[in-house]
């Protein structure tokens, strides 16, 4: 399971330059998706569907929100939930693509290719309907070739720091794996800085340094680690640590043209929402976990989060784009708030998952 993404790291990604100008051509949303996701908004739906597809997983990566215990809140850990195999899987996930309606879905575990036979015929389905779809994965198994001709997939890969580091962390999804089966893929890798990484003089760049060399990767994106309350962690950051993080991935975007960073985004590293209310990408987006039936609140991240510590890189841009003013008067984030408020006074509220 990947740390920090929202992963959807990423689940939701507007790639925005500063903080406006936005560069949609050839990514993973268009201009066309974010009017699609704007009127889904005004409708009072949310446009972007969260899916942990399966509460399996052969790691045990320290610092994974999903499998903590308070994670999924009184429907206890994931790990102890029931989830959906076979034809059950797919027709489930479809009637909940059926009955939202997103423009964007993210899928998500536990390790979703654990379910490939099933993502087989999924995947080419969502494809078929329009819906954008990134899956995220350690890519401790084989991606199937098949998928490279899926158009509305978005690979992303999760790997934490350099191999050493990485391999004692995630084995058995070593790096040695990870090359194996992105090979013929074009694809994302998603880091999570957690104190650690932060420590070794120049470990950042010789991250971005090796990725940026794979003829596989696309873009190379970072995500802060977000702490529960009351966490005492080794991988929690503190608030010397973030500025120290925020100039130096500053640094590295200009040298690595992969870094897709804007820096917007990365000053919203320092000035994070406050609460689940003050963030577009917690309203924006239903979290639904294994049994296709439990929302995950208040967020992806699910349990209690240190919002103000928040590290998502997708909320991040988020911010940047909602803080915004379009003609240098309304903020964007404003707009987006009339529209919901509108939504939900019309009486189609979307928002509910079981």
């Amino acid at each position: 399971m990947h740390r920090g993404m929202g992963d959807a790291a990423c689940e939701f990604n507007p790639e925005v330059d500063g903080f406006g100008d936005q560069k949609m051509k050839g990514r993973s949303w268009d201009l066309s998706v974010l009017i699609r996701a704007g009127r889904a908004v005004l409708l009072g739906r949310q446009p972007v569907l969260s899916i942990e597809i399966t509460r399996e997983c052969p790691l045990r990566c320290p610092g994974c929100y999903a499998f903590e215990p308070g994670h999924l809140g009184k429907a206890g850990p994931l790990r102890q939930l029931s989830d959906l195999q076979g034809e059950a899987l797919v027709s489930g996930v479809l009637e909940l693509v059926n009955r939202f309606r997103p423009v964007h879905v993210s899928i998500v575990g536990g390790e979703p290719l654990v379910r490939y036979r099933e993502l087989n015929i999924l995947l080419p389905q969502l494809s078929g309907l329009g819906v954008e779809v990134q899956f995220v994965t350690s890519a401790v198994l084989p991606i199937p070739t098949s998928w490279r001709e899926l158009p509305n997939l978005h690979l992303a890969v999760s790997v934490d720091g350099l191999q050493p580091e990485h391999d004692r962390r995630r084995a058995p999804a070593t790096y040695e794996r990870i090359l194996k089966h992105i090979a013929g893929h074009r694809l994302n890798v998603h880091c999570t800085i957690t104190r650690q990484l932060l420590k070794p003089p120049g470990y950042l760049e010789e991250f971005a340094a090796f990725w940026s060399e794979r003829e596989e990767i696309r873009k190379i994106w970072f995500s802060l680690y977000t702490p529960q309350e009351g966490e005492r962690s080794e991988e929690r950051l503190t608030p010397q640590d973030r500025v120290k993080a925020v100039e130096e991935l500053s640094r590295l975007r200009a040298r690595f043209k992969k870094i897709d960073l804007p820096q917007g985004a990365l000053e919203s590293y320092l000035r994070p929402p406050a609460s689940p209310e003050e963030c577009i990408f917690a309203q924006t987006t239903l979290c639904v976990s294994a049994d296709l039936a439990t929302r995950i609140t208040p967020c992806q991240f699910g349990g209690n989060p240190v919002c103000t510590e928040c590290g998502c890189m997708v909320s991040a841009g988020l911010v940047a784009i909602g803080r915004h003013k379009v003609a240098g008067l309304i903020r964007v984030s404003d707009i987006y708030s009339f529209s919901r408020r509108l939504g939900e006074q019309l009486g189609v509220d979307g928002r509910t998952a079981a």
